[in-house]
C-alpha cells in the first residue's frame, strides 16, 4: 500500500488562489456550505477545537469583518442546509465561502502533525485489518465526529453508524492534504468540483 501520510511544509494563505471561472448558483453555495461545515466539524472532532480557536484563526488572517465573533461564526455554520433548525440561517456569500476555506487551511496546518499521526493510524489498522475504532486517538475522533453530526444535523439520527464513520474517516484524510503547501487552492478546487450538478446518463 502506497502511504499517503507526506511531510508538510508552512504556505501562506492566498486569497489569489480561491479564484471563480463563474459565479456559483444558489444550490452549488449550498453544497459549499455543507462541505465546509462537514471539513471544520471533523476538525473539531479530531484537535478538539472550539469557536474561540476559529475565530483566532480569522484574526490571524485578517479576517475578522467576515467573521468578527461566535455569533457571525454561528450563523456561517448553521447557513449549511444539513443543519438543524433554521433559526438564524443567512444566505452565504463567495468570499464567506473563502474565508472559511483559508481558515479550515490555517487551522490543518497548525494541527498537521495530529493530523498525520492519525492518518498513519488509519494506514497501519488497515492493513492489519484491524477497525479504526482499536486506536485511542482515532476512537475518540470517530465517538466524537458521530456525537456532534447526531447534535446538529438534520438527518444526523436516521445516520447509520458505518456511513458516519466511513464519513469522518474521508474528512480526516482530506484534511491531511489541506495542511499542505497547496491547501487552500486544493480545498478549494475540490469545493467547487464536488458543488457542480451532476449530468444525469
Amino acid at each position: 500500500m502506497t502511504s499517503i501520510v507526506q511531510p508538510t511544509a508552512s504556505s501562506p494563505s492566498n486569497w489569489e488562489d480561491l479564484n471563480l471561472s463563474a459565479q456559483p448558483s444558489p444550490d452549488q453555495l449550498d453544497n459549499i456550505k455543507a462541505q465546509l461545515d462537514l471539513i471544520l466539524l471533523a476538525l473539531e472532532a479530531i484537535a478538539n477545537l472550539s469557536s474561540e480557536a476559529m475565530l483566532q484563526a480569522a484574526t490571524e488572517l485578517n479576517l475578522e469583518s467576515m467573521i468578527s465573533d461566535r455569533v457571525s461564526l454561528w450563523r456561517l455554520r448553521q447557513s449549511s442546509p444539513l443543519r438543524k433548525g433554521q433559526g438564524g440561517r443567512k444566505k452565504l456569500d463567495v468570499d464567506e465561502a473563502r474565508a472559511l476555506t483559508l481558515i479550515i487551511c490555517h487551522l490543518a496546518k497548525q494541527h498537521s502533525e495530529l493530523i498525520r499521526r492519525a492518518v498513519a493510524l488509519l494506514e497501519q489498522l488497515t492493513e492489519q485489518n484491524r477497525e479504526p475504532h482499536q486506536a485511542a486517538l482515532l476512537g475518540n475522533y470517530l465517538d466524537a465526529f458521530h456525537n456532534t453530526y447526531q447534535e446538529r444535523m438534520e438527518e444526523g439520527e436516521k445516520a447509520s453508524t458505518d456511513s458516519l464513520t466511513n464519513l469522518a474517516l474521508k474528512l480526516l484524510i482530506d484534511l491531511l492534504f489541506y495542511g499542505n503547501p497547496q491547501g487552500v487552492r486544493r480545498l478549494w478546487l475540490t469545493l467547487l468540483d464536488r458543488s457542480l450538478p451532476t449530468v444525469p446518463n
